[in-house]
């Protein structure tokens, strides 16, 4: 970087000049050249200004969009999120209306038909505000015969802008792996762009756990092919003849099924709702394998919801004098929700979560008002509760 002052580049072009000269300050020389020097100190701060933007690491936000956009990296925009809405009498229709909830409004944009019922209701506000009220909703215009109206249920989470350390770290990411059509980079890369998904595995599944390697026949397999066809039926022949030589040619191994395991943009158990949202933008289900998704052509691709584990935990506590569980239970509570909401962030980037009693114990001790804390368990057990690498810790309840 270049921190030069204004006196050194004074110093040093006074010093340039004669001796024979008078350089005091208020001669003639030396006003002369003080304006000049600076308009050069101005000159160097915004020379530190573009060198600083020239690079990911320490550009600002406007030229690190610039960069991004080089290595086809843009950033996620503010979504708005969509709830469920039931209504009474059960037969209004209120399709197009809208409602208040405290600060938000919220519009009605269609009936949902799934088990459940009601209506899809969206935040006509983008972000994650629109994902922390539910309850009683009041029409803004009147509507005949409306007697109920309530937010049950968020369907897709809504999501702020982009911040500018995640579309850093996404850049950077971006010259760890290469996206190509199909691969794992492409399936995360397209899935996490879809709103309300907040994280991706991407899973090469077969039927029965078949592998590619499988369907190769060995030596004895084309020896027994050989001897066989001759007594079979010609039809019967000619389709052994057909299947053994695709799989000798490892035609059979072209393509197979793709799972994506999503979390959603909240780092929870994704709704059906974003479940079929995104199994319509990858692979729709009318036409699998067909390409008309964002597959490639021939990945049958399956979405599913990450699997959510209850986490209880019991623990002993010694608390100050004036602190008891009962003034104290929420904030223990929020602690440990805490820790888990940190372990399901790391799930998409992590072979599998470990809840570990230590941790937990470690953030109820940094409350103020608990003295000592024991003989934790976790769901009964005194053990670290290990998930496999498709399920989420959900927080419970914690007691004495």
């Amino acid at each position: 970087m270049y921190d030069v002052t204004f006196n050194e580049i004074l110093e040093r072009m006074i010093s340039r000049v004669p001796n024979s000269f008078d350089k005091r300050e208020g001669s003639i020389i030396y006003d002369a050249l003080a304006p000049a020097a600076l308009e050069l100190q101005r000159v160097y701060i915004e020379l530190n200004s573009i060198l600083s933007d020239s690079y990911g690491d320490t550009a600002s936000r406007e030229y690190l969009i610039l960069r991004c956009k080089e290595r086809g990296v843009i950033p996620e925009r503010a979504s708005k999120a969509l709830l469920r809405g039931k209504f009474t009498p059960s037969g209004i229709n209120v399709t197009g209306k809208r409602f208040n909830v405290n600060e938000l409004n919220y519009i009605v944009t269609r009936a949902l038909t799934d088990s459940d019922g009601g209506y899809e209701v969206q935040c006509e506000t983008p972000g994650t505000m629109g994902n922390r009220i539910l309850g009683t909703m009041i029409p803004i215009e009147y509507i005949q015969g409306l007697e109920t109206a309530e937010l049950t249920e968020v369907l897709i989470p809504g999501e702020d802008d982009e911040t500018t350390e995640n579309l850093r770290k996404r850049y950077f990411d971006s010259f760890k792996e290469s996206a190509f059509g199909g691969n794992v980079k492409d399936y995360i890369d397209k899935t996490n762009a879809i709103s309300g998904v907040g994280g991706t595995k991407v899973t090469r599944a077969w039927n029965n756990d078949i592998k590619p390697i499988d369907l190769i026949p060995t030596a004895k397999v084309e020896e027994w092919v050989n001897t066989t066809k001759t007594k079979l039926d010609p039809d019967v022949a000619k389709w052994l003849t057909t299947v053994f030589s695709a799989g000798k040619e490892k035609k059979l191994t072209v393509g197979g099924t793709v799972l994506l395991t999503i979390v959603d943009s909240n780092f929870g158990v994704a709704s059906n709702q974003l479940i079929k949202n995104v199994q319509q933008m990858i692979d729709p289900e009318d036409t699998p394998g067909e390409g008309y998704g964002l597959a490639p052509i021939g990945h049958v691709v399956n979405v599913k919801s990450v699997r959510g584990v209850e986490v209880s935990v019991k623990t002993e506590i010694t608390f100050e004098t004036g602190h008891s569980w009962s003034n104290m239970r929420s904030v223990m509570e929020e602690a440990i929700k805490g820790y888990l909401l940190e372990l399901c962030k790391s799930w998409a980037s992590t072979s599998s979560l470990i809840v570990r009693i230590a941790q937990i114990e470690t953030r109820l001790l940094q409350i103020k008002g608990i003295v000592d804390i024991g003989n934790t368990t976790i769901n009964g057990v005194s053990k670290n509760l290990t998930l496999d690498q498709y399920e989420i810790p959900v927080f419970k309840e914690v007691r004495e």
